[in-house]
């Protein structure tokens, strides 16, 4: 008896120590990827540009153009699932017209509210047919210190369509845009050759997260990694950078 309650012990604590190493490798592993791309970074010539910081940063003179809108849909004519109709009734509504096997079966067919009323039962009247926006726009923010301009995408939503439940499109579109984000591609344009503009992508490690964007007087198309790591740093400061969302709303006036 004494012999087994030993090697439970003696189990435990191998399993316990593996997993204890198994976190130390993890952890190690994670403080090696960061040193590795902090050490890559402090080689970097004392004067280069971060791209995503000064994008970020309030005290340079930035300036919008060329905000456009490629794509605009306010409707409440485009169908939606069945389960969307019926979750949108008064509860006195459901409980009059429960569901059925038959409207069970229906539940992510696409239908407008007309035919999702048919097939309750109702009057469309009952239903609440909620506008469908989606807008797709871009713009350039740019600044002639830094000789640096870069080209930006934004929507309200990165589904097909956001459902608003107003009156009015127009409350329905101000709505939608209370959370609008930037999306997709990033495109730069550089002219500035006193300085290197450099881009970093932290998910990489050491001198794979550093990319230089050379000057050029096309726009250059940024690695979809490096996009991403920019588009999270604007999200995460963007109610510090009021010029976006100026610009973008007046477009949309």
């Amino acid at each position: 008896m004494t012999t087994q309650s030993n090697n439970n012990y003696a189990n435990v604590d191998l399993d316990s120590t593996l997993s204890t190493t198994a976190s130390d490798d993890m952890i190690s592993a994670s403080n090696t990827k960061q040193t590795s791309t902090q050490n890559a970074t402090q080689m970097l010539a004392p004067n280069s540009i971060i791209l995503a910081n000064v994008l970020t940063d309030k005290t340079i003179a930035w300036r919008i153009h060329n905000c456009k809108i490629s794509k605009k849909t306010v409707t409440q004519d485009l169908p939606l699932p069945f389960l969307y109709h019926y979750d949108s009734l008064e509860d006195s509504i459901k409980q009059t017209h429960p569901l059925t096997p038959a409207l069970l079966a229906q539940f992510n067919t696409p239908m407008t509210a007309q035919a999702a009323a048919k097939l309750i039962g109702i009057d469309a009247t009952l239903l609440a047919n909620p506008w469908q926006v989606k807008v797709v726009g871009s713009l350039v923010v740019f600044s002639e210190t830094l000789q640096l301009a870069v080209r930006l995408h934004w929507t309200n939503t990165g589904k097909d369509a956001q459902q608003i439940y107003t009156k009015e499109a127009t409350d329905a579109l101000t709505t939608a845009f209370k959370d609008w984000q930037f999306f997709g591609r990033i495109d730069v344009l550089y002219k500035n050759n006193r300085q290197p503009l450099i881009s970093i992508d932290e998910q990489h490690n050491g001198t794979e997260s550093i990319l230089t964007i050379e000057t050029s007087t096309d726009y250059q198309l940024l690695p979809a990694t490096h996009a991403l790591a920019i588009i999270a740093k604007l999200d995460k400061d963007k109610a510090e950078l009021p010029w976006f969302e100026t610009a973008i709303l007046e477009r949309l006036e």
